[in-house]
């Protein structure tokens, strides 16, 4: 992966400069566009940028009803846990913004009638209606893993766009739904939003060359842009 890092003093900093990037472009791309679809992480870094974005005073000039918004994994828990990325963003960002049920593309929590087989299945289907993501937001964790792309697991080998049924994940909760990398990677832009010295190693995985099946940051891609935000402590083995 070709990323082009950018790093702030902060984790406050980044959060605070990549919501207001997000908004300036999002305004940018509703004035010229018809539908904008988003693809939104979970994380503290995530969500922390999502309720920043809510604090914004430009977000409310945006014409909101162009975009769709999306996610680029979340866990098979019921609809009501606080471990839904889905949840989480809607308490940080959508909720406020009174989002029409109709622009928000949760994947099925594990109360919405689906074994998780079916919940990729049916994610999958809503996925390709989709236009190619203008902006995906991603975390990385302290393994390096995205969405729910965890080393050496078999999502990792899953070549096809599309959500996948991820059974034993490493990370608590074990059933989650997470989209591919081909997935991911047609988005536009891919933002990765990374705090923290425990996850100085994955951020010089993500700017190496590194075997995705081993490192899946080193695996995602936009078509058009690949930025990697952190803060110091996170790209403190990143010579200068």
């Amino acid at each position: 992966m070709t990323a082009k890092l950018n790093t702030f003093s902060t984790r406050e900093a980044l959060i605070d400069r990549v919501a207001d990037r997000a908004v300036r472009l999002l305004g940018r791309l509703t004035e010229e566009r018809e539908r904008v679809d988003v693809c939104l992480t979970g994380g503290s870094v995530g969500i922390g940028v999502l309720a920043a974005a809510a604090e914004h005073p430009a977000l409310r000039d945006i014409e909101l009803e162009r975009i769709h918004w999306w996610w680029g994994d979340d866990r098979f828990v019921p609809s009501s846990s606080d471990e839904r990325n889905e949840l989480q963003a809607r308490e940080a960002l959508l909720d406020a913004l009174s989002i029409p049920p109709q622009l928000v593309h949760e994947l099925p929590a594990s109360d919405a009638g689906f074994s998780l087989g079916e919940a990729a299945v049916a994610a999958t289907n809503e996925l390709a209606e989709a236009e190619p993501f203008a902006l995906t937001f991603l975390g990385v964790g302290p393994d390096a893993h995205v969405a729910s792309l965890f080393p050496d697991q078999p999502g990792t080998r899953v070549h096809e766009c599309g959500v996948i049924a991820v059974v034993d994940s490493p990370k608590p909760p074990p059933e989650r739904l997470s989209l591919t990398f081909a997935a991911l990677n047609a988005s536009e832009r891919i933002w990765l939003v990374v705090a923290g010295e425990d996850k100085a190693d994955a951020v010089r995985a993500a700017l190496g060359d590194f075997d995705p099946v081993a490192a899946p940051v080193s695996g995602v891609a936009g078509t058009q842009e690949t930025l990697l935000f952190t803060d110091a402590s996170a790209a403190s083995l990143i010579e200068r």
